[in-house]
């Protein structure tokens, strides 16, 4: 199957007068990139969701392709889900890696990984082995974890979701344009188009 052109009107887009992404709020998610990039993708999804570690993959291309470059900032907000028991937990021990600067390793482990913890009973032995894997201060990892030190953050996260009312994962933006179907071949082609606008 081809992709879409970046021309296609067959591609998702907004009206003109469509409000603005809340650019100040990118503070309660994870960002990567050049904070001057052209183009914002935003992704809120749950760690324990199928269909985001499906979709992982395409945000990896997306930095390697377009983050690296200095094209396209990416910015990662936690919406752990209520009938995800382990959600809120895995996005925390992101954020914990995050401490020792290990942010995105740890969040493409937990979606490559998915399988083996999300239905553990207790997670948090699985994300500290992952931790102390990774070369992690597993103790300082396990403090992080065990006093929920970003449990405020991943908080504002889901608030700034419901704002915006984004209920299903992955909910992805380009700027302030939504996905109808995240995967690679549509983020691509709506990147392309809006980094042609700019030009």
């Amino acid at each position: 199957m081809q992709p879409p052109e970046p021309t296609s009107t067959a591609l998702p887009d907004v009206s003109d007068d469509t409000p603005a992404f809340p650019a100040a709020r990118d503070e309660v998610g994870v960002s990567i990139g050049d904070p001057e990039a052209p183009v914002v993708v935003r992704e809120f999804a749950d760690y324990q969701c199928p269909a985001c570690a499906r979709f992982a993959p395409a945000t990896h291309k997306l930095r390697e392709q377009y983050v690296e470059s200095g094209q396209v900032r990416f910015v990662f907000f936690d919406l752990p889900l209520r009938m995800h028991d382990n959600a809120r937990p895995a996005a925390m021990a992101a954020r914990c890696a995050g401490d020792q600067s290990a942010y995105w390793p740890m969040h493409e482990r937990l979606f490559e990984q998915q399988g083996e913890w999300d239905t553990n009973a207790d997670p948090q032995g699985t994300f500290t082995r992952y931790a102390g894997e990774m070369g992690l201060d597993e103790r300082r990892f396990r403090r992080c974890m065990e006093t929920r030190l970003h449990a405020e953050t991943i908080d504002e996260s889901v608030g700034l979701a419901r704002q915006l009312q984004v209920s299903s994962t992955p909910t992805v933006y380009v700027d302030n344009i939504p996905l109808s179907r995240p995967g690679w071949s549509q983020l691509q082609a709506v990147v392309e188009r809006e980094l042609n606008d700019r030009n």
